[in-house]
């Protein structure tokens, strides 16, 4: 039996050294940072933000989108380009005299110049519903800095469980390597049963299970990083903040509902339609415009010039300007209702995540405080009984549950992380961790 763990499992030993060079491998990541002054830094949650915030495609185009809307507002009341007209005016078509241009005295070669001139109204109108669409692209702009301030402190938070669950795996590994030694030390001398080391080398074997998928998180949540701040998230994440306190107290999130970030688009988009509508209402006045003109005529005949005025006639307003104003009305109207639902919806997302952070924030307390030093004083009073000949199934348990409360709690605080990201990025102001 002394010959049965060395000789029969090569693959478990193998697996045993894999999972041993994982282990010193997430002691080199933790010692790094400190090791000199070449080392990088923690990464924190504020140095991950800012770096998304500075370098985010998305928010280039935002201010690319909000840059045009803004040239397009400098052109909005200008008046059309003017016209220039070249033409003959009197040319005979018929006759002996057909297209002879100095035949007949009336004939003469014009030059002019014509402007349209739009009513003020109109222009007015033009210039307010231009600057409403600037003030929309910068709200959008506002609305998505501030998504990209919460997707990355979330994906932070992610990177940050998966490094803590794969060092908290990593160290009750360590645990089970002692249990199962000692288990086969006993085989060897004849007083356990082969039954109890193979539950002791099984654990192990788990547990080495359990640390691949911990390195599978750690790989997948740097990516997921990475897609934020732009380089690759190798280095190791500093430790978490407290979230145990909001920026923004819950009485001034709700009553700021058209400040926050979900509702900056809505809000604007209907001052947006109210300015549309004023422009369906000034399309009832009329446009006028100028036009001035040199004619030549030929043989020593005098030259022309003639001044011209015209003005537009809205005389069908009941299939034109007004179905347009009603069209821009419903429009409105729609914005509104919309606003209303993303306000109501608003409002109880923020009660339903203050909720869950609340609760959140207790249960993080309590397995800190509590079950975390329970579980642990248990698992460690079970191998202490085992090392002096008790059986290792309590202590198998024991140390089982101890793993998977470690790794509930890694997850609450996740949960707590994320929830407190979706609250503290809502309002344009910074959060201080």
């Amino acid at each position: 039996m002394s010959s049965f763990f060395p000789n029969a499992c090569p693959a478990r030993w193998r697996v045993r050294v894999r999972a041993t060079g994982a282990c010193l491998l997430v002691l080199l990541l933790l010692v790094a940072p400190a090791a000199g002054a070449a080392a990088p830094s923690p990464l924190s949650l504020e140095e991950a933000v800012r770096m998304a915030v500075e370098g985010a495609p998305m928010l280039d185009a935002r201010r690319a989108q909000v840059e045009a809307a803004r040239q397009e507002s400098r052109r909005a009341g200008a008046l059309p380009d003017p016209m220039l007209m070249v033409g003959i005016d009197n040319l005979p078509v018929t006759g002996a005299d057909a297209f002879d241009p100095s035949a007949d005295f009336m004939t003469m070669k014009r030059i002019g110049i014509r402007q349209e001139v739009p009513a003020g109204a109109k222009r007015d109108a033009r210039e307010a519903l231009a600057a409403r669409t600037v003030e929309e692209r910068r709200a959008q702009a506002l609305a998505e800095r501030l998504d990209v301030r919460r997707m990355a402190a979330e994906a932070w938070v992610a990177l940050w469980a998966a490094q803590r669950e794969l060092t908290e795996v990593t160290a009750l590994r360590e645990q089970a390597e002692l249990a199962s030694d000692l288990a086969r030390a006993r085989v060897s001398g004849g007083t356990e049963p082969a039954a109890d080391a193979l539950a002791a080398e099984a654990s192990v074997l788990e547990l080495d299970n359990r640390i691949e998928a911990a390195h599978a998180a750690v790989e997948a949540a740097q990516v997921g990083l990475a897609r934020w701040i732009g380089t690759p998230a190798s280095q190791v994440i500093a430790d978490m903040p407290d979230f145990g306190a909001l920026p923004v107290p819950e009485a001034r999130l709700l009553r700021a509902l058209d400040r926050l970030g979900p509702l900056l688009a809505t809000e604007a988009q209907v001052e947006t339609a109210a300015a549309a509508i004023n422009l369906a209402q000034a399309e009832k006045r009329p446009d006028w415009s100028v036009a001035a003109s040199y004619g030549q005529r030929s043989d020593g005949r005098e030259d022309m010039f003639m001044l011209e005025f015209g003005i537009e006639l809205p005389l069908f307003t009941a299939n034109r300007q007004d179905r347009g104003i009603a069209a821009r009305r419903a429009e409105y109207e729609a914005a509104l209702a919309t606003r209303e639902d993303a306000r109501r919806e608003q409002a109880v997302r923020i009660r339903a995540d203050l909720a869950q952070w609340e609760a959140l924030k207790r249960q993080v307390e309590r397995d800190r405080d509590a079950l975390l030093p329970l579980a642990a004083d248990r698992s460690a009073t079970a191998l202490a009984a085992y090392r002096a000949g008790a059986p290792i199934r309590p202590w198998l348990d024991a140390r089982r549950d101890e793993l998977d409360l470690v790794l509930e709690h890694t997850k609450r605080r996740e949960a707590l992380g994320r929830t407190w990201a979706a609250l503290a990025y809502l309002l344009a102001e910074e959060p201080q961790q």
